[in-house]
């Protein structure tokens, strides 16, 4: 490994620590090196506040002039919420910045890189650039795409139930599983479940067994079936809830839900007459929604599923066998292996009693 990877491995490492505080801004690791010695340290800790390279020159504990900088993204060159990266950078008086991965925000994409090199910053890019990318892959796939990054997430048994004959799915996975949820619903903008989800279970879809942000909380629920005293009702000042129906803002039922606290929007139908969940995406996405975790049900699940909607899939398999039972994933219309969803295994570890398995799909 050479000098630059390993300064922009502990760049990444920095970059990790604003995991769940930083969206829709990427995650972004700062380190200033100066006669072989790192001198400053800085990562972006909160959305809106100061950027990673800033926070490393504040860090640095002698004069940064002549100095390296390095960083995982493409430093920024447009007036945001905090002025641009760049013109702290020429400040300080930077020789040279080594970049881990190009910015895809159409405001940066080699703009930042540009106006460096325009000063006589010597700019070097591409180091570690897989890496850089696959930290920040919901961001990539937000401004690459339009679309919101979707994590479905469901425990099942080792038979593959999410339920039992009549329904029953509390507790199917371990305490440390479920912790282990409430830490992934914090590193999400949203949180979607289907009107199924809080009928059965009523859940109150919040973080409350780890630190961090409550998601927004979406409920798909084309005809406004969950009940008023529904959980979700009953904690709005501590999440935003959100429910995606297809019923018109003069129904009755429309404006009962309206009074309850909670925002209702109407989604146009897919052809099942269900609520169309790509273009409930494009709206949340137009919200600066840029990651949403999908829980369920299995109605949900299978849609997401059939209509390609799903980036990444996390299975947590119980030590449990239920025989009859509600499947986590229903018909998908497939008819030959050669269609069958494929998956890359990213990551497989122990949660407590459980099997997590983390998956892209391809």
């Amino acid at each position: 490994m050479n000098n630059h990877e390993y300064y922009m491995r502990l760049a990444l490492r920095l970059a990790q620590k604003g995991r769940g505080f930083v969206s829709p801004n990427p995650l972004v690791g700062a380190l200033i090196v100066k006669d072989g010695q790192i001198i400053g340290r800085g990562y972006h800790q909160r959305y809106g506040d100061h950027h990673a390279e800033i926070n490393a020159l504040q860090d640095a504990d002698k004069n940064v002039t002549g100095a390296t900088l390095y960083v995982t993204l493409e430093p920024c060159c447009h007036e945001g919420k905090t002025p641009p990266c760049v013109d702290s950078i020429l400040k300080h008086k930077i020789k040279r910045v080594i970049i881990g991965a190009l910015d895809s925000n159409p405001l940066v994409s080699c703009q930042g890189i540009n106006y460096l090199q325009s000063k006589g910053i010597e700019v070097i890019t591409g180091i570690l650039e897989q890496e850089c990318r696959k930290l920040n892959e919901v961001f990539f796939h937000y401004m690459e795409t339009g679309l919101p990054f979707v994590t479905l997430k469901y425990a099942q048994t080792l038979d593959g139930r999410i339920a039992t004959a009549t329904g029953q799915s509390k507790w199917i996975s371990s305490p440390a599983a479920l912790k282990f949820t409430h830490r992934l619903r914090a590193e999400h903008d949203a949180i979607l479940v289907g009107s199924g989800t809080v009928l059965q279970d009523d859940p109150e879809l919040t973080v409350r067994h780890v630190r961090g942000h409550n998601p927004l909380r979406v409920i798909v629920d084309k005809k406004l079936e969950i009940p008023l005293q529904a959980k979700i009702f009953a904690v709005t000042a501590q999440a935003k809830t959100l429910i995606a129906t297809t019923k018109k803002a003069d129904n009755h039922q429309f404006k009962l839900f309206q009074d309850s606290g909670a925002e209702i929007i109407t989604v146009d139908t897919d052809k099942h007459g269900n609520v169309d969940l790509k273009k409930l995406l494009m709206i949340l996405a137009g919200r600066k929604i840029s990651s949403v975790l999908v829980e369920g049900g299995a109605k949900i699940i299978t849609s997401v599923l059939r209509d390609n909607l799903a980036n990444r899939l996390i299975t947590i398999i119980s030590p449990k066998i239920l025989g009859e039972g509600i499947s986590a994933v229903g018909d998908l219309h497939i008819t030959s292996l050669d269609s069958a969803k494929k998956l890359s295994i990213q990551k497989i570890r122990k949660i407590g009693c459980d099997i997590m398995i983390d998956s892209r799909l391809t």
